[in-house]
């Protein structure tokens, strides 16, 4: 706010140097330039300032700097604000003929429009404090000091809170005290910068602690905001928003309305609050800058929106009109305390117009509450062709003015009055025994307006309605609030019904008082409104909220397998006791079924049935080796080591029957050595057959004799080797950490896993870990050989064997590593069937397929590649 800041600045200055003028040119001094504005003032020993918004639309003025702006009247005249400054003229005439306050002193009053606007304030309030200019002139032909003849020593006002702050910043160096009645921004708390700021309406933290809990007791978790661009609105709704949120409520949306906005901003703000699925919208704003988005909600026939009013609109006469029934009709908010003054409804009701400059606002009043023009009144509304008379009868009109069954409002200035009041009387020295019987009050000196704020701070006295009036150390009275409630009587019209109350002081727990019993809610309904982004989660779900949304708006989840819940709005589940499981609601838990690989189920036999099937075609495949077993093909691939590897496979496709049906102490712990045991003989198998095709080859060589040092008893010796390292892991592993049956209820919805539980799982990693040395040396070996000459080529063949071995157990790792109980088996079987296949069919099919089906390249020079072109 630096160009604010700056503006306060600049006219705090201008105070200051009109002050020192004043002493400096022969203690004259004199306003430059005249104030156009109306005045409401009557004279007195003390005159107390007033700034009331009659007023609440300013004009917009273009200042080019190069010519005196021209003056403009402000539009909008409002009823209510007209009885505020009736309520502060009726006080002082109340004080003024009450023998037992400030006897002997006479209050005057000089009061203006504020226009609810930060510039209009401001220009009033210098015209406040600098007086008339009738008075002025007085004061040079006196030779008296300005402030000291013509001062203001106290002012009450203003309504909106940006205008109050600019005044309190202005006021507060000069130690003037300002009494607001309606400005409750929880901003001008703050006593460093508004020192002389005082206040007979609670400051909106306090409404705000009430709307959080008002909110809350109806479960309205879900709620937009609509406010204006102003201090009050901005302070309020980021106040609202924060304790709501910390309540675990969420704001559906915010639009602020502009000062002047236009229809296409209208239309935006009432399409989001149309699109939006929350139900309750709270207002801060004043009934001014709601009126023309209300009319259009109602054009709109938006109906189906709760509104919750702050104080600033909640007993607003002026939406009150019947266009507005439709969508007001059933508004809940906070008010201020109410009352019925004695003897103000016959005092309002005795304004009359009159061509007196005193009558001048009772004129714009009575113009726009009849519709017609006065003669004798100056610049009246020339589109008001009647003329009044002056003896319409204000009885017979219904509207805020005259509507004082219980003012609140009117009731704060009618406190602020009366606490400048008892301060006077106590800074006077009313009724001491220093003062003689024909002067109560110590009038021969003057006062500062410092000295009047001074006893402002401590003034503490009881009213005639039985509530104590006082200022804590912010200048802060007793928070107290009526919750209404707009209901349309009988006759058709909104009243505004008093449901139950709020005390900002109350101990915690007790502030809010409700009867739900009486409030009639939007719509006509009579149930309390939904406004969830998302209704509570049903029993058997849970709350979880949606990336980047608020926590209101989430998502149900049904409970994890093993947990329950047995209530709605379930922010968590509760897992199951040991061996029980969730029903299929998952709201109660049920004993769990045991399940494992069984032989029976559909998985199991389909497993048996291919490792059978493997078994079957390698022992055909040994047939037809064992059958051809002089032909080249079966003799150039070492035949020996073909019918061991052959014997192999067929260990690995057997070992994976230790998988299936129900894990035992002697299965659990022979399946793991089945299978490294078997896969290793296999392996080592594939590994001297590659050995020996390298070999082979060099061995062709003149003087090479590697083929002779590496014949089948080395070959065996080999085999056995390799074999003894992996049964020597094993039967360690087994001995020190064996796995054992284990009932696993971690997962697998209703059922408990039976599976084979491992102690030291890094023994089956080294097992298999093992296994795949020999095959990356295998590999390596094959590939090394894939260039050999196709006619004595197996390492090609090898090559993609051990390929096909190596997907299978790379893939087999992360897929072990998360399939859930049986699957955990299934996954292992199908690593064992699918590798074993694999390295029996690249091995030996396209053997088969030679001597089957081409035995014309089963011969001996088809194997040593000596051919004739």
């Amino acid at each position: 706010m630096p160009v604010t800041k700056l503006v306060l600045l600049g006219l705090l200055l201008l105070l200051y140097f009109s002050v020192v003028f004043c002493n400096a040119l022969d203690n004259r001094c004199w306003t430059l330039g005249d104030f156009n504005s109306p005045v409401l003032e009557q004279d007195g020993d003390i005159v107390i300032g007033g700034l009331f918004p009659m007023h609440y639309i300013a004009p917009e003025i273009e200042h080019n700097y190069s010519e005196r702006p021209q003056h403009q009247e402000c539009s909008g005249f409002d009823f209510r604000a007209f009885r505020w400054v009736q309520t502060m003229v009726f006080a002082i005439e109340e004080i003024n003929s009450n023998s037992s306050l400030l006897p002997g002193v006479t209050l005057g009053y000089r009061i203006l429009d504020s226009c609810d606007h930060v510039h209009t304030s401001l220009r009033s309030t210098l015209f406040l404090v600098n007086g008339t200019s009738s008075q002025t002139k007085a004061n040079a032909d006196d030779s008296a000091k300005c402030l000291s003849t013509a001062p203001v020593p106290a002012v009450i006002g203003l309504a909106s809170s940006s205008p109050t702050r600019a005044v309190a910043q202005t006021l507060g160096p000069f130690g003037i005290p300002l009494i607001s009645y309606f400005a409750t921004c929880t901003c001008l708390t703050d006593k460093k910068e508004y020192p002389s700021f005082l206040r007979t309406v609670p400051s909106d933290v306090f409404q705000v602690q009430g709307l959080v809990q008002l909110v809350s007791h109806f479960g309205w978790r879900w709620v937009g905001t609509v406010g204006t661009d102003d201090d009050y609105s901005h302070y309020g709704i980021q106040a609202f928003t924060e304790q709501l949120e910390r309540l675990g409520g969420c704001i559906a949306f915010h639009h602020t309305i502009p000062k002047a906005p236009s229809q296409a901003q209208i239309h935006a703000i009432l399409n989001s609050l149309e699109g939006s699925t929350a139900q309750v919208i709270i207002a801060f704003a004043t009934e001014g800058q709601l009126l023309e988005l209300l009319v259009e909600a109602a054009h709109r026939n938006l109906t189906s929106r709760q509104w919750v009013a702050s104080e600033a609109w909640v007993t607003a006469k002026l939406l009150t009109i019947p266009e507005l029934h439709p969508v007001l009709a059933g508004t809940v908010g906070f008010a201020f305390r109410g009352i019925t003054i004695p003897g103000l409804a016959e005092f309002l009701l005795r304004v009359t117009p009159s061509p007196r400059p005193e009558s001048v606002f009772t004129n714009m009043f009575w113009e726009e509450l009849f519709g017609c023009r006065l003669g004798y009144k100056d610049g009246g509304d020339s589109e008001l062709s009647s003329l009044c008379t002056g003896s319409e009868d204000l009885m017979e009109t219904e509207n805020s003015y005259t509507d004082v069954s219980r003012v609140r409002i009117s009731y704060n200035v009618y406190k602020a009055v009366y606490a400048i009041a008892h301060a006077l009387h106590q800074l006077l020295q009313c009724g001491s025994k220093e003062q003689s019987s024909d002067h109560i009050c110590k009038t021969e000196s003057k006062f500062s307006p410092w000295q009047l704020l001074h006893y402002l701070k401590k003034v503490h006295f009881t009213n005639q309605f039985n509530e104590k009036v006082y200022f804590d150390n912010n200048g802060e009275p007793v928070p107290l609030y009526d919750i209404i409630n707009w209901q349309k009587n009988d006759r058709g019209t909104i009243r505004f019904q008093m449901v139950g109350t709020y005390d900002g002081s109350a101990p915690h727990g007790q502030p809010l008082k409700i009867d739900e019993g009486l409030i009639q809610w939007a719509g006509g309904h009579t149930e309390v409104p939904v406004s969830l982004c998302t209704p509570p989660c049903p029993p058997g779900s849970r709350q979880t909220t949606r990336p980047g949304q608020p926590v209101c708006c989430f998502d149900c989840l049904p409970c994890a397998e093993g947990e329950i819940s047995n209530i709605s709005g379930a922010t968590e589940c509760i897992k199951c006791p040991q061996y029980y499981w969730p029903n299929n609601e998952r709201i109660s838990c049920v004993a769990g079924i045991e399940e494992f690989l069984s032989y029976h189920e559909i998985m199991g036999i389909i497993l048996i049935s291919l490792s059978l099937f493997g078994v079957a075609v390698a022992t055909v495949i040994t047939v037809i080796f064992f059958l051809f077993r002089s032909t080249p093909i079966v003799k150039a691939n070492n035949s020996e080591m073909s019918f061991l590897l052959l014997l192999s496979l067929k260990l690995c496709f057997l070992c994976s029957l230790v998988f299936v049906g129900r894990p035992s102490p002697w299965t659990c712990r022979a399946r793991q050595a089945a299978f490294g045991i078997s896969f290793v003989l296999c392996i080592s198998c594939i590994l001297v057959k590659t050995i020996v095709v390298l070999l082979a080859f060099h061995s062709t060589m003149p003087g090479s004799i590697s083929l002779k040092l590496f014949g089948p008893p080395q070959q065996r010796v080999f085999i056995f080797c390799c074999t003894t390292g992996q049964v020597i892991l094993c039967a360690c592993w087994l001995a020190l950490a064996p796995p054992y049956p284990y009932k696993n209820t971690s997962y697998q919805g209703g059922k408990i896993v039976l599976e084979c539980k491992d102690v030291w799982p890094l023994g089956f990693y080294l097992v298999l870990g093992y296994i795949g040395l020999l095959s990356c040396m295998c590999f390596a070996l094959a590939f090394l050989g894939r260039k050999l000459p196709d006619t004595f080529n197996e390492a090609k063949l090898i090559t993609f064997s051990m390929l096909i071995f190596f997907a299978v157990w790379i893939s087999f790792i992360p897929a072990y590593n998360s399939s859930p109980g049986k699957y955990t088996v299934a996954v292992e079987i199908f690593a064992i069937l699918a590798s074993t296949f694999g390295l029996l069919f690249c091995i030996f099919v396209p053997k088969c397929y030679v001597i089957l089906l081409r035995p014309d390249l089963n011969t001996k020079k088809r194997m040593t590649g000596k051919m004739s072109k």
